[in-house]
């Protein structure tokens, strides 16, 4: 047991490192992309650079559902943890760049695209708790809905987007064509070592006994939002508060779309039919997280700054005591007490 358990950290590790190397060039080469052709920072933020760095959540979730076997709750857990984890970056940078300072950098328009990001989490939990046994070609209704959710709201976040957009006045220095081809290049590398991402953690949660869902709540979210936090501090320096907020809600957003494209994959059920307790408590601590980002985004200029920075704070230890929740349900004495119930269960 001891190899295989280091044998499963030391690939778990070198996976991560991969995956947030690329990630974060992905945010760079999107970043290029975005001022080689004149994207402005609203588009950039919620749209390319949300959807380049949420390619490890992606990677990840398809390879955990094409495990063998398959195992859809590290799937799910990596998408709610990591809408959680979006939440503390939100306020740990925002914290950090100056409270309310940072937050009257941000425009009101953002307002759309956290409301979006509240529904999709929304329905995620409304659909895991009452799971709706509908499927068209082995395709859950619940992962279409929120596809569909998603496409007519990113729709109208950019038709409420800031008339006055605008983009990176740094120099790129390379051409177009190059700037494509190595984000294609990077993709690849991310999708590669979200594989094996998936791979490790789903061996570490079998031999120590650890949830899955749990180690996808706590280990490998923290490691697919490491993309998402570098571009979010890298927008924060610049003075780009825009850019940074709208990568984590769109973000947030497009994460639980990847349950759609994980359903594809999966070929044993309906994914988000395959829930456990430590989903409900993600997913309602990233309801509460972001309905507060909202409320700063909204009503910065009504609120004093040290409200601002204690209810940040506030936040983060909404973060951490959903973190502890969830490590308690997952434990292994929990777990094992769970599947022995539900053992007892099927006997009679």
């Amino acid at each position: 047991m001891g190899l295989e358990l280091a044998v499963a950290i030391g690939i778990f590790l070198v996976s991560a490192g991969t995956v947030i190397y690329f990630g974060t060039q992905l945010a760079k080469y999107g970043d290029a992309l975005a001022t080689l052709t004149g994207w402005g920072r609203l588009f950039v933020g919620s749209i390319l650079v949300a959807m380049a760095t949420s390619l490890p959540e992606l990677s990840t979730n398809i390879s955990a559902v094409r495990l063998d076997p398959p195992n859809p709750e590290l799937a799910l857990g990596n998408i709610l943890g990591a809408n959680m984890l979006n939440m503390l970056t939100f306020a740990v940078v925002a914290l950090i760049f100056g409270g309310k300072s940072f937050l009257q950098k941000v425009a009101p328009e953002q307002g759309y695209l956290i409301t979006l990001a509240v529904i999709l989490t929304a329905l995620t939990v409304i659909f895991t708790v009452f799971k709706p046994d509908i499927s068209f070609w082995n395709i859950g209704l619940s992962s279409i809905i929120l596809l569909v959710v998603f496409l007519v709201g990113m729709r109208i976040v950019y038709a409420k987007r800031p008339q006055e957009e605008d983009s990176s006045d740094e120099p790129v220095d390379m051409s177009l064509t190059r700037a494509w081809v190595m984000f294609s290049l990077v993709s690849v590398g991310v999708i590669i070592s979200g594989f094996f991402l998936a791979f490790s953690v789903d061996s570490i949660a079998a031999i120590t006994g650890v949830a899955s869902s749990t180690l996808g709540i706590l280990v490998a979210s923290l490691v697919t939002t490491m993309p998402e936090a570098t571009a979010t501090i890298a927008a924060a320096r610049i003075g780009a508060a825009d850019l940074g907020i709208a990568n984590l809600f769109g973000s947030c957003a497009f994460n639980v779309t990847i349950l759609f494209y994980a359903d594809l994959f999966y070929r044993q059920g309906i994914i988000l039919n395959q829930t456990d307790p430590t989903h409900f408590v993600a997913g309602g601590v990233a309801i509460v997280l972001m309905l507060v980002g909202l409320v700063l985004v909204l009503a910065h200029k009504r609120i004093h700054r040290v409200i601002a920075s204690a209810v940040l704070a506030l936040m983060a230890a909404i973060y951490v005591a959903g973190a502890v929740a969830v490590a308690t349900l997952g434990s292994p004495s929990v777990a094992g007490a769970d599947t022995t119930a539900k053992s007892s269960q099927e006997l009679y």
